[in-house]
């Protein structure tokens, strides 16, 4: 009887093994409660009951360790899991504080700035530096004109320091004169452009566009071209007389040249691709100039046009000194006379503010015309 009773103590024992172990969640998340391992039985060899694996012919040892080792990975797996879900609450934890920036001692907080707020100061620091880049030439210049004079490296009686320059135009702005002779010249120089514009493009287009109209007019085009205005100012004044037509009459000469000359290149490199696909889909000729050609040509149409622009001033300017009554071109020949140097450089001064006033409204028109264009 003793002898049977211990084979069976040890298939009991065996049977405990292979059943599997117990886990027990807690309440909080990854919690994993102590495993129960299976008390010994009464006479059970000691090896057993504390899950060493006997050795056994039909496999139940083998067995017994591959529970043994399944609970403990689940056991691994579980704990690594809470681990990874601890450190995002953690991660979680520094982004909510690092958003919230301490206002006082107060323990009040705020929230941090966005980011898209600091892009209106970028751009705006931007702006200053490109102002600051562009204007430093000129700033440049006023310095060495007016320390240049008063140091001696020059002569103050004929080129007087930009301060008393200043002075003197605005002693003419006060008096009215300065207000006179830029009108006149204004309403003289912007009528001749203007005439010019209007006769020069579509002139232009046409030449470009039609060979047969440019093989004829070429050759006239050819000698014109090649003949300063200001030469051909005394034929004007002999033609025209003296008056406004005559100063208006050149500025127009001076100014048709340009435009003219760069409205026929840009017809003629218009993309040959463009205007074959316009032509397939039937586009009448009006169209296709609306819709290819103008499109294509307004960057060196505007080209053309700022070129006229700044020679409409400088002709008129020299047509005022031959013969004018008023004008910032007599203004300017008249204080040369009359030894009233400053005077005479508040004039040039004038001249040079409205040309450079002039080319940036062109420059602003080309840009809302072409905004097609990809920028470079």
């Amino acid at each position: 009887m003793t002898t049977n009773s211990t084979p069976l103590a040890v298939a009991v024992a065996a049977n405990a093994l292979v059943a599997p172990k117990e886990e027990v969640r807690g309440s909080g998340r990854g919690a994993v409660a102590p495993v129960r391992e299976p008390a010994a039985a009464p006479g059970a060899d000691p090896a057993v009951a504390g899950g060493a694996t006997p050795a056994s012919s039909d496999g139940t040892g083998a067995t017994g360790a591959r529970a043994g080792a399944g609970a403990g990975a689940r056991s691994e797996a579980a704990e690594a899991a809470a681990a990874t879900d601890a450190a995002a609450a953690t991660d979680a934890t520094a982004a909510a504080d690092a958003a919230v920036v301490p206002s006082g001692a107060g323990g009040t907080v705020r929230p941090a700035a966005h980011p898209g707020r600091r892009r209106p100061a970028r751009a705006l620091a931007r702006w200053l530096r490109s102002a600051a880049l562009r204007s430093a030439a000129v700033l440049a210049l006023l310095v060495v004109w007016e320390t240049a004079p008063r140091l001696g490296l020059v002569d103050s009686t004929f080129l007087p320091p930009v301060s008393e320059v200043g002075v003197a135009w605005w002693d003419l702005l006060g008096n009215g004169q300065l207000g006179t002779h830029t009108w006149a010249s204004l309403v003289r120089s912007f009528g001749g452009f203007g005439i010019a514009v209007v006769v020069a493009v579509p002139l232009g287009l046409l030449i470009g566009w039609y060979r047969p109209v440019a093989v004829l007019l070429g050759p006239l085009l050819e000698v014109f071209r090649n003949t300063a205005a200001l030469a051909l100012l005394p034929v004007f004044v002999l033609l025209l007389g003296i008056g406004e037509t005559s100063k208006v009459s050149i500025v127009v000469y001076a100014c048709v040249w340009p435009i003219l000359l760069n409205t026929i290149s840009a017809v003629g490199n218009a993309d040959p691709t463009l205007i074959r696909l316009a032509r397939s889909m039937d586009l009448s000729t009006p169209r296709l100039f609306q819709k290819v050609i103008l499109p294509a040509s307004v960057p060196a149409i505007f080209t053309g046009i700022r070129l006229a622009g700044a020679v409409s001033i400088l002709v008129l300017v020299a047509a005022e000194m031959i013969g004018a009554k008023a004008g910032l071109g007599y203004l300017i020949n008249a204080s040369q006379f009359n030894f009233a140097i400053p005077q005479m450089y508040a004039g040039i001064v004038t001249i040079s503010a409205i040309g450079v006033a002039f080319n940036q409204l062109l420059v602003t028109i080309e840009r809302r015309l072409s905004v097609w264009r990809v920028p470079t």
